[in-house]
């Protein structure tokens, strides 16, 4: 089983950034694709980006593009999401999700969004001020 733990959310106000952080333990890092999924007020849970477990592919959902970075360190068994000119739009809590059968691009295609894979974290919330 593997565990994650996001941390670095909390109050920004547009045009701002903020790091997300999920530490995972468990099971070797390295055999897990990892993502990025969002869910807002009122809203379906959202695919945000994933990365290949080598870090050598990276999805993103379009409103993202350009603006947030997904990444991954194995040796400190951490994926990272760097949200750059952040909007009140992207406020949501973001959740980190692994899969050791998914893969990035299934993570970024599959409908509903998140759907099958095999831990999630708990969320953090990101609020973006206007």
């Amino acid at each position: 089983q593997v565990q994650l733990v996001e941390s670095g959310g909390g109050l920004v106000q547009a045009g701002g950034s903020l790091r997300l952080s999920c530490a995972a333990s468990g099971r070797t890092f390295s055999t897990l694709a990892m993502g990025w999924f969002r869910q807002a007020p009122g809203k379906e849970r959202e695919f945000v980006a994933s990365i290949s477990r080598n870090s050598g592919i990276t999805y993103y959902a379009d409103s993202m593009k350009g603006r947030f970075t997904i990444s991954r360190d194995n040796a400190k068994n951490t994926v990272y999401l760097q949200m750059n000119s952040l909007k009140p739009e992207d406020t949501a809590v973001y959740y980190c999700a692994a899969g050791y059968r998914s893969t990035a691009a299934a993570m970024s295609v599959i409908r509903p969004a998140g759907n099958n894979l095999d831990a999630w974290g708990q969320g953090t919330l990101v609020t973006v001020s206007s």
